[in-house]
């Protein structure tokens, strides 16, 4: 299993954010998970990939060449792929795993999750995308969702498919209990 993850290039003000994803990307080793992640060396998605290196992890990091000398492209991955574009990048990242979590970030990091996402409302694929809610960081965010729901522009069992945990290894759990949908949005527009 590999799974795909969204987080900062920066490192944010709060210490617990760094410290989780280098736990996140300890735990991901230890549990014999692959990280695939933006192939940064700084902020939280150097945190994450460092200590799962360390761990003895698999990693895998996909730059775009534009991006890899502003984020500084992380030499201690073994596996960096270096491509074209951005597109190409989250192409690659969603080929390779078979779940994505977004931790602390900003509109990167929700840009990717919320195409993920996208994805699999629309049935494009069936893996789980879900939130480690670090230190609150995505209280809101999951509250705006709940408002969306309540408003009538996402339905609750689409709501449902993001899931989110404020501790890694339950998240884990949830990741791997996952299972999408019976149906997807394209199916229940034509059944209107």
């Amino acid at each position: 299993m590999r799974i795909c993850v969204f987080c900062g290039s920066s490192a944010g003000v709060n210490d617990h954010y760094r410290t989780t994803a280098a736990q996140f990307g300890r735990m991901l080793a230890d549990n014999k998970i692959g990280l695939v992640y933006g192939g940064g060396s700084v902020g939280l998605m150097g945190a994450a990939a460092n200590a799962a290196v360390d761990a003895g992890g698999e990693v895998i990091g996909i730059i775009p060449k534009k991006l890899a000398d502003a984020e500084i492209a992380n030499d201690k991955v073994e596996d960096l792929r270096v491509v074209s574009s951005m597109h190409e990048r989250k192409a690659m990242m969603a080929d390779l795993s078979d779940a994505f979590v977004a931790l602390p970030g900003g509109i990167g990091t929700f840009e990717e999750l919320f195409e993920a996402w996208t994805w699999a409302q629309l049935g494009y694929h069936h893996k789980p995308c879900g939130i480690l809610n670090v230190a609150g960081f995505y209280d809101q965010l999951i509250a705006f969702l709940d408002h969306v729901v309540g408003q009538g522009f996402l339905k609750s069992h689409h709501r449902s498919m993001l899931i989110y945990s404020d501790n890694a290894e339950d998240l884990l759990d949830r990741v791997r209990a996952y299972h999408a949908p019976a149906t997807d949005k394209l199916m229940e527009r034509s059944e209107l």
